[in-house]
């Protein structure tokens, strides 16, 4: 009762695999994209607000603007937080408080184009009336049927 051990012979004889098993690397790549896939929508914060078309260009900013938004219901977000019409004042003034530069903070103004014009002219006047003069209105680019 032999055992025939692999000789030292044997051993060099064999050739170095040199197949990479690629499915462990395909498998994780896979979770990744799925994770991606699913997160991707969700990282788009904001108010849901369909924006009226303009051809008009990019603005240059050199600092973040206030974004204030107003959804198709009427509801009235400052920075993706909901405001009432009364506390529209005190927000504004705070706003105004902490200005950045001799021409104050920015504002992007977003209406949703279904709006009542006098919902906008509300929220325009209470800025006004805050010292809050640099407004942007927010549109997105206009569709060309080709």
């Amino acid at each position: 009762m032999g055992m025939s051990l692999p000789s030292e012979r044997a051993h060099h004889r064999m050739a170095p695999m040199a197949e990479i098993n690629v499915t462990p690397f395909v498998d994780v790549m896979l979770v990744l994209l799925i994770i991606f896939m699913v997160t991707a929508p969700l990282l788009a914060s904001g108010v849901p607000v369909e924006l009226p078309e303009s051809r008009a260009g990019a603005l240059d900013q050199d600092q973040e603007p206030t974004q204030i938004s107003i959804g198709a219901n009427g509801q009235i977000y400052i920075d993706d937080i909901a405001v009432t019409d009364i506390e529209l004042e005190p927000r504004f003034q705070a706003i105004a408080a902490a200005q950045s530069g001799p021409e104050g903070p920015q504002i992007f103004l977003r209406g949703d184009r279904t709006l009542d014009y006098g919902r906008v002219m509300l929220v325009m006047g209470e800025l006004n009336r805050a010292g809050l003069n640099r407004v942007s209105l927010v549109t997105g680019p206009v569709e060309e049927d080709e």
